[in-house]
């Protein structure tokens, strides 16, 4: 008998079957091709603790604990994001002890109104982000979000505020709205700005820098 062998420490076959079916329901929501298909199915099959109106769900999965997660109105999560609801380290304990005697640790997030969550970003356990917020590409949050916050980074820290970057995107709406007012092309303006922002200038031994 191996050290791991206590009947306790195996994954039971009603686990196993529950697996493979929602491995098929995965596949399926993985193919549904808009975001707001994916909020469609969502809501039908009851996959979150709370969905609200005006939701984007850009990523193609959805998690493993929903019924602990809160999404409410007018929130955007961009494609890769991932909401941790638990984690495994009692699985860890468990063998040490030789049996089966820890609780895997869970806790709730909630994401308020006025949301946006950046691709890649990661939302761990006991979190509670907004409203009116942002959470930036590739963030890992491990702590609450205030209102009116933009936070980035590995773990997230405050980056700037909401309001400061709802001014800019109008400034920036208005910018683009001109540009086609005045039947200018869109594509060739972004990469005209682009060539100015970014433009290398020669050294005086001839070399660009």
């Amino acid at each position: 008998m191996g050290k791991y062998s206590d009947k306790s420490l195996k994954v039971s076959r009603k686990y196993l079957l529950h697996a493979k079916f929602e491995v098929a329901e995965r596949i399926w929501f993985y193919l549904i091709p808009t975001a707001q298909g994916r909020v469609k199915w969502l809501r039908k099959h009851k996959k979150l603790a709370m969905l609200g109106e005006h939701v984007h769900w850009q990523p193609r999965k959805y998690p493993t604990d929903g019924n602990m997660l809160k999404v409410h109105d007018n929130v955007a999560i961009a494609s890769n994001v991932e909401f941790t609801m638990h984690d495994i380290i009692h699985w860890i304990f468990d063998g040490m002890e030789g049996h089966r005697c820890f609780q895997e640790f869970a806790d709730c997030i909630e994401i308020n109104e006025n949301v946006f969550i950046g691709a890649g970003a990661r939302i761990l356990p006991g979190v509670s982000v907004g409203p009116n917020a942002i959470v930036a590409a590739g963030a890992i949050v491990n702590k609450d979000v205030l209102p009116g916050t933009v936070v980035g980074g590995v773990p997230a820290r405050v980056i700037g505020s909401f309001e400061d970057l709802m001014k800019n995107r109008k400034m920036y709406s208005d910018m683009i709205q001109s540009v086609k007012a005045n039947n200018i092309d869109v594509d060739d303006f972004l990469w005209n700005e682009f060539s100015k922002n970014h433009k290398i200038e020669a050294g005086e031994n001839g070399e660009e820098h």
